[in-house]
């Protein structure tokens, strides 16, 4: 453990995209400093399952579809205090993404969503002087040909992160994201199956191996600590050093 397991003591957290990959790591780093977690999220075919969050006592798991208004609503209904947001819902289809209605939906989800929980939290986290965390991405600094709808969405996300930075600076929420490299999730499975795709990552990535969640997860949290308490609408990239490569 990086930090002390009281760190966020008192502190209560909802981290969207909690239920799987970074989000489920980062809900678990965060309960593992003392805060009281909600890892929000839509459950897989055939509910919730064991390597999910939820079993820790201060982590609960809430049903949450990003792109619904109706669904945000419900969850914020329930929501008594807030003090810390981590949004890490999204979704990539790759090469599907040149059709509309698919790019539409991805930044549906990736961006319009992460704008609708930042929306829903704000007059919570006014009252605490809270904090956010997007989840952005290698890809809003490249391109990427197959996926037009992730990179634009996470191009927005860093945009998004220091338009609100600036916006809710006043109401002392600080905003701030992460961006993740090539990280060894469900989402880069197929990158991760191909041989000859994931040597070429790992041949420009400096430190030469896979992220795992709990790398991007622990800088997640830094941000939610009051070590960070001088830092709003920063994107830091954690990725073994491929930006710099």
């Amino acid at each position: 453990m990086t930090f002390t397991s009281d760190v966020l003591h008192g502190r209560h957290a909802l981290v969207t995209g909690g239920t799987q990959g970074i989000g489920a790591a980062v809900a678990r780093q965060l309960a593992g400093m003392g805060a009281t977690v909600v890892a929000a999220g839509l459950p897989p075919k055939g509910g919730w399952q064991r390597d999910q969050p939820g079993g820790e006592a201060d982590l609960a798991l809430a049903e949450l579809d990003v792109s619904d208004e109706a669904s945000v609503r419900r969850l914020f209904a329930g929501l008594r205090r807030l003090d810390i947001v981590v949004n890490c819902a999204g979704i990539i289809q790759r090469g599907a993404e040149h059709e509309l209605d698919v790019f539409e939906r991805v930044i549906a989800v990736n961006l319009t969503g992460t704008m609708r929980v930042c929306a829903a939290a704000r007059p919570l986290l006014a009252r605490q002087g809270g904090c956010i965390v997007n989840l952005a991405s290698m890809l809003s600094f490249f391109g990427g040909s197959l996926v037009p709808g992730y990179s634009a969405s996470k191009g927005g996300i860093a945009q998004l992160t220091k338009s609100l930075a600036l916006a809710y600076a006043a109401e002392g929420i600080r905003v701030n994201a992460v961006a993740p490299g090539w990280i060894a999730t469900p989402l880069t499975q197929a990158l991760q199956e191909d041989e000859q795709r994931s040597r070429d990552l790992l041949k420009r990535t400096p430190l030469g191996r896979w992220g795992q969640p709990e790398d991007v997860a622990q800088v997640a949290a830094f941000l939610c600590t009051p070590a960070a308490s001088f830092m709003t609408g920063t994107i830091v990239p954690v990725d073994g050093g491929y930006l710099a490569a």
